[in-house]
């Protein structure tokens, strides 16, 4: 059998094709507008002078309310010394294209809110409520939430910060209360050489847990650990590198553990709605008196029944003969640390959005960011935000390509 062999012709011309790269994106020069907070006990302010500095060196334009930063001891001087522009009124700082907030929106913000606007700020599913998302979603609003902010590695950099300062403030918040000064025991937090140590019982063993173990470790006292989580026991161990005492969730155990104890922490967390409730009225009536509960998760109906909600300007009540310390939004307290932690993650981040040519491009770019979007053009992208208030969900992976 012949074969033929492959013959070339010069009717044919055979070009190489160019490489197609991927062309770097245009930079785009953002206009930031930072309001000044009305909300209950925020005195937080999520870009620092330091930061608003950096943005304005990089060509960005950044709006501040007046006294906007005072909650947080930045004065409007720190902020024009950056190179911001200090404004009286709300709604020019409203109109900017990127609205940047510590405190959740609220419904006294929605008038004020402009069509097609970014805004990054806290969610507090506690106090969010349906008319509040379906405004936002009619002004087709692009949002994200500091809670679900998620980095390249798959934390959340926001939260994990607030819950550090939370963690390591309880300790602080305990010593002061079991002082004689506040009508507490009179007790020194940790103890001394000869004295047995305070007794410290954490509920969870996450972040805030963490800390809180940490610093009374540091002071002295003896900590014992209860989760349901195993994993979250181990992770504890290993992070802080040596022999804890700690439990699951055993009701009996863990009343007869709160009956001796001097210091009592609640810093159990929820993925989605309320925190557990695991300590009774009965468990608590049968505490010592001038006992300390410090209930880090009241904000999210809290896990000692006794507990209700005070302020930072009257932070405590005495039920059963013990003290209850039930103030929502510790980091609050503790304002230009948790400026600082905030301004350290969204810094960053504006000026990655600048240089990509805005924020639609940056997630388009960087994946671990859409966890953080709540509403997208308008469309609810949160699957827990769709359940609660049932409104129509989309999937924004599904959005973002259909977009492009």
């Amino acid at each position: 059998m012949s074969q033929t062999k492959p013959s070339i012709t010069t009717s044919f011309s055979y070009e190489t094709l160019e490489e197609t790269l991927d062309i770097p994106p245009k930079a785009e020069r953002m206009l930031i507008g930072i309001p000044r907070e009305t909300a209950f006990q925020e005195n937080r302010i999520a870009l620092t002078p330091d930061a608003v500095g950096v943005l304005v060196s990089n060509g960005h334009e950044v709006m501040i309310e007046h006294d906007a930063g005072a909650g947080s001891h930045f004065k409007d001087k720190d902020y024009s010394e950056a190179g911001a522009r200090i404004v009286h009124d709300k709604v020019t700082v409203y109109q900017c294209p990127i609205l940047v907030k510590s405190a959740p929106v609220t419904e006294d913000d929605l008038s004020l809110l402009q069509f097609n606007q970014l805004i990054i700020s806290p969610i507090h599913l506690s106090v969010m409520k349906s008319s509040i998302l379906a405004k936002m979603m009619e002004k087709r609003i692009t949002a994200i939430s500091f809670e679900n902010l998620q980095d390249d590695s798959g934390s959340y950099p926001i939260v994990r910060s607030m819950s550090e300062i939370a963690g390591s403030a309880v300790m602080l918040i305990a010593g002061q209360y079991l002082s004689s000064a506040n009508h507490g025991k009179g007790v020194l937090l940790g103890g001394i050489s000869g004295i047995a140590p305070t007794k410290v019982i954490i509920l969870g063993a996450g972040i805030v847990g963490e800390y809180a173990t940490r610093a009374a470790l540091a002071m002295g006292a003896s900590v014992k650990i209860f989760d349901n989580n195993i994993y979250r026991l181990k992770r504890m161990q290993n992070n802080i590198g040596q022999r804890l005492w700690t439990s699951v969730m055993e009701p009996r155990l863990l009343a007869k553990q709160l009956k001796t104890c001097e210091v009592a922490v609640g810093a159990l967390s929820s993925a989605s709605g309320r925190t557990p409730m695991v300590v009774s009225d009965e468990m608590v009536s049968n505490m010592r008196p001038g006992a300390v509960i410090i209930d880090v998760s009241v904000d999210r109906g809290g896990c000692f029944e006794t507990s209700e909600i005070t302020s930072h300007e009257k932070p405590v009540f005495t039920k059963y003969g013990v003290i209850h310390y039930c103030v929502p939004n510790i980091p609050s307290g503790f304002s230009r640390t948790a400026s600082q932690a905030i301004s350290n993650v969204l810094m960053p981040l504006l000026l990655q959005a600048g240089e990509e040519g805005g924020f639609e491009k940056l997630v388009w770019r960087r994946a671990h960011l859409r966890n953080g979007l709540y509403l997208f053009n308008g469309a609810l992208t949160n699957y827990h935000l769709s359940q609660r208030f049932q409104l129509k969900y989309t999937d924004l992976n599904l959005l973002m390509t259909s977009s492009r």
